[in-house]
């Protein structure tokens, strides 16, 4: 089994020790994990602060970015997990997140939870992806 670590110049310095992603090869295939991604700019500020809406686009753009640094994109999706702060928020994540899942339907998780890493987020995402080599 082979691992790479997907490290972008593209965003913020990372706040301690983990990657953006790892890309581990299984036989013809390829798993792609994402870490969870934020509405934080490259300066670590966090962007739309109570705007749920807006920073899912940030996030789903991030996300996007950190998949396409291995050839990999949001239609290879397969699992996501999204963390928000207030379930209320869910009728504005929602459209957000069919949009750029409307062709890999992932299966998904959508957990409410007390605070995340920076104040201001509202919510937080992490995928799984799986592409063919």
């Amino acid at each position: 089994m082979q691992k790479q670590k997907i490290n972008s110049s593209d965003f913020a310095e990372r706040m301690g020790a983990y990657s953006h992603g790892y890309k581990i090869d299984v036989g013809d295939s390829v798993l792609i994990f994402t870490t969870g991604q934020i509405a934080m700019d490259k300066a670590g500020n966090v962007l739309h602060p109570g705007d749920a809406g807006k920073q899912a686009e940030f996030i789903f753009e991030s996300l996007q970015k950190i998949l396409n640094e291995v050839d990999a994109g949001l239609d290879d999706v397969i699992k996501a997990t999204i963390f928000v702060t207030d379930m209320k928020d869910f009728s504005k994540i929602s459209p957000v997140r069919n949009k750029y899942f409307k062709n890999s339907e992932p299966v998904s998780t959508l957990i409410e939870v007390s605070k995340l890493v920076k104040d201001g987020c509202r919510l937080e995402v992490e995928v799984v992806a799986v592409k063919k080599k």
